[in-house]
Order: structure tokens, then sequence, then C-alpha cells
């Protein structure tokens, strides 16, 4: 008799924007889920017990695990902890403003090094030089603040702490009578530091998880802030902070509609290749993506950056073309 191959978790699927045009309930079908639904709408912040329109496309059938009222109630209940977590935001906020301040001048010198003109083998060697020196910038920033992420929970005891493992246990019961999750968008800042405090990443392991927008970007292992042309002038895409890690190796990038110039191949081909192992996956409304145990499948309009600068439908290689 053959052996069964048992999956290692259930499946984590990302999909694009959900607000105008949602596309959630055709993932939860297609992925058979028919029990009851958690939501965590946290990222909406003060607007998160808004979620009359998720639940009903979903049926009904969903429970908000109110993740941002948890934290304001958790921070009354527990003032020592609420200040020391204020304290490590505004440290984490000026170490951003720094890292900041170092990327744009390494961005800046790598554009104006790919527009020099030298020999091709000395042009190619310091492209490369500025790329490795914002790579390192990047994973020197990603380090910095996993570690105090690490360091603020070890200090604190928060696996231990009464006024956190109340919270935590509490959402573990509603859990443990629902079959998947969906975490949407909003401010990923806020998203992330919720999903943390509330050790989301462990309650949610047998759970099959729906991620979209500020929700996709918070369970990759690193979330980058990107746009083209915001409104405040030129865009610089930087790492914010280190995510759940649901997906490990992937560079969550929504909405590209709205933030990228896809037509643009240099400035596509630069992304590519400044987080290059990790897969770059652009998430343009009404597209999903299944991840489970480590591969890749069930993908809808969803968009793979590629070192050529070109963004192809995910699993399309791209073509050879021969000079006429």
């Amino acid at each position: 008799m053959p052996a069964v191959t048992k999956s290692l978790r259930p499946a984590v699927v990302l999909l694009g924007a959900q607000r105008f045009d949602p596309s959630l309930g055709a993932a939860v079908s297609e992925l058979g889920v028919t029990g009851r639904i958690a939501i965590i709408t946290a990222g909406w912040q003060e607007r998160e017990p808004e979620d009359e329109e998720l639940s009903a496309h979903l049926g009904d059938r969903t429970v908000n695990l109110q993740l941002h009222a948890r934290g304001d109630a958790l921070f009354r209940e527990d003032p020592a902890l609420r200040d020391a977590h204020r304290e490590r935001q505004a440290s984490l906020r000026h170490r951003q403003d720094f890292y900041r301040i170092r990327l744009e001048h390494e961005l800046e010198a790598d554009r104006v090094i790919c527009t020099r003109t030298a020999p091709a083998e000395i042009l190619a060697e310091q492209v490369q030089a500025s790329l490795d020196g914002i790579r390192e910038l990047d994973q020197w920033h990603l380090r910095l603040c996993a570690r105090i992420r690490t360091e603020f929970e070890a200090r604190w005891d928060l696996a231990n702490r009464p006024s956190v493992v109340r919270h935590r246990q509490e959402i573990a019961e509603i859990l443990s009578g629902c079959e998947a999750v969906a975490i949407a968008g909003g401010h990923v800042a806020t998203l992330i530091n919720r999903l943390v405090l509330f050790g989301i990443a462990d309650l949610v392991h047998h759970h099959t998880v729906f991620a979209w927008s500020a929700g996709a970007m918070a369970i990759s292992d690193r979330i980058v802030l990107f746009h083209d042309s915001p409104p405040q002038g030129p865009g610089a895409s930087e790492i914010l902070d280190a995510g759940l890690g649901l997906i490990p190796g992937v560079v969550v990038l929504p909405e590209p509609e709205r933030r990228l110039h896809l037509d643009r191949k240099d400035r596509v081909q630069r992304l590519v290749r400044r987080f290059e192992p990790a897969t770059c996956l652009a998430l343009p409304a009404r597209s999903r993506i299944t991840w489970r145990d480590g591969v890749f499948s069930s993908a809808h309009d969803v968009l793979q950056l590629r070192p050529s600068g070109r963004a192809l439908p995910f699993g399309v290689r791209p073509r050879r073309v021969s000079a006429s």
C-alpha cells in the first residue's frame, strides 16, 4: 500500500486588493473551506469593527479577532508594557529614518552609476558594487529590526506575561472553532505590530490563511514599502520590518496597477535584482495564488517580476526572440 504524504500545513493564499472587486469568496470556495473564518482587520485601526461587507462576502460565518481593540485593552491593563512598547516603536521609527537617509543616497548613487559611460567590464563592476551596497543596507536594517523585536519579547517575557497570555489564550480558543483565517490590509505597521504582539504566526499554524494588501505583505518574511510615484515625490522602495514568515522568500507587491511602473523595464529590473533570490510577486485586483508546503500553485492573474525587467504571468517563462 503506497505511503500517504501528509501536508506540512494548510494552504496560504495571497490575493489582490478586495475593497472594490472582492475575489476572496472564490478563493475560499476553491480550497473547499466551509467552516467558520476568523478575520483580522487590525490594519483598519479604529475602523476595525466595520467588517459587515467582508463578513457578508464570506457568507456571514466570520468572527473578528479584534486585534487592534485587544491591543488597546491590553495596554490599558498593563501600563508598564504599554510604555515599553511605545519606547520600542519610537526607537524603530528613528532607525527607519536613518535607514531611509542612507538608502536614498545609495539609490541615487546607483541611478547615476547606471547612466554613466565606461568600458563594459568597469561599468558592470561598479553597477554590481552599487547593488551590493543597497542589498547590504537592506539586510542590515532587517536584522536590526528583528533583533529589537526579539530583545523586546525576551525582556518582557511576553510568552509568559499574564496580561499577554490571557489574550493569546482567548484568541486560541476562538481559532479552535475556525477553519481559516482572513487577514485584511490597511496600515501595515499597525497590523504587523498586533500580529506579533498576539503571537498570530504560531496560532494560525493549523489554519488555512487568506491575506491581501497589507495582510499579504505582513505574512511574508520581509515587508517592503514601495511606490514608484508617491504623492510626496520620487519613490524609493524600503524595508519596513520582518513579517511573520508564513511565506518565505517572497516580496509581496500589492496593487501594482497603482504603485508600480511595470512598463519601465529598468525599474523592474533593479527591483528584482535588489531582492533576489526572493521572488517578486505583483498582486493586481482579482489576482490570487496559493502556497502550500513550499510550492506555489493555482495562480490567477498574478505577475512575477523577472530579471529581464518584464512582469509576466506567474509560471510563464519569457520567450527568446530571435533576430530577424
